[in-house]
């Protein structure tokens, strides 16, 4: 029987073992924007593409890195407004925590409850409440933070509600070539600058545009100071301007 046969359903399995509504949703992040995340002893750092598909658009509107908590942040890849709704979870999930344990949710568990709303999808109430969604999430994450202890980590999860650790990954349109590329040039050992300079370097080798202050999102979680911190045009500037400068690990 043809694909057809099973893809009508979200929770069809097909006689080959496939969920062909996951697939779909996976594919979608490729066409979105290319994602990038590195970590190191110094801290958490996030870089996005952002595609602005029309000149009048306002850039700031279009977001595609998210803070969750003062020691959390998000990088997406896909439909912007499943990330928005996938980000309000776990925003209120870290705050629960908080209220409830007094202490910040750790990278992980904020991981998972992103994992466990990634898979409360079916196509009909299921008796006691409605669903969230009739459908996947189309978008991938990676979620980055500084835990209690100190130790930085990144996760990176998907449609299907996996979730795996990393210490360098990149998601979206360009995810097979930046990921090459972060397995060469990537060091566990170096510093926060050194990773700007990594990061943003391969991200510029992947876009198809010219990189500027406007279509990119540069964002960081210190361990120094467990705190969020979204990086301003002059501050892409300074990293975009040491692009030409060799690499020295």
């Amino acid at each position: 029987m043809s694909k057809s046969e099973y893809d009508r359903s979200v929770g069809t399995w097909s006689p080959a073992g496939r969920l062909f509504q996951l697939e779909y949703a996976i594919a979608a992040i490729k066409l979105g924007t290319t994602a990038i995340g590195l970590v190191t002893d110094e801290g958490v750092l996030l870089i996005v593409e952002k595609k602005l598909a029309n000149p009048l658009i306002v850039p700031k509107t279009i977001e595609k890195v998210f803070e969750i908590d003062h020691h959390l942040g998000a990088a997406t890849a896909g439909l912007l407004a499943d990330a928005r709704m996938l980000v309000d979870h776990v925003r209120n999930e870290a705050q629960n925590h908080w209220f409830t344990y007094n202490e910040p949710l750790s990278v992980e568990s904020a991981v998972n409850s992103i994992a466990d709303l990634a898979l409360d999808f079916a196509d009909v109430t299921d008796g006691r409440r409605k669903k969230t969604m009739s459908r996947p999430f189309g978008v991938a994450m990676l979620v980055g933070g500084v835990n209690d202890d100190g130790t930085p980590a990144m996760w990176v999860t998907d449609p299907s509600g996996t979730c795996t650790q990393y210490t360098a990954a990149a998601i979206g349109s360009a995810q097979e070539g930046a990921t090459a590329l972060l397995a060469e040039q990537y060091k566990p050992g170096m510093s926060l600058a050194e990773a700007e300079v990594c990061g943003v370097g391969i991200l510029r080798q992947m876009m198809e545009e010219k990189m500027t202050t406007v279509n990119v999102e540069v964002a960081c979680i210190k361990t120094s100071t467990r705190k969020y911190h979204l990086y301003s045009a002059a501050e892409i500037e300074g990293v975009m301007n040491r692009l030409a400068a060799p690499l020295e690990y």
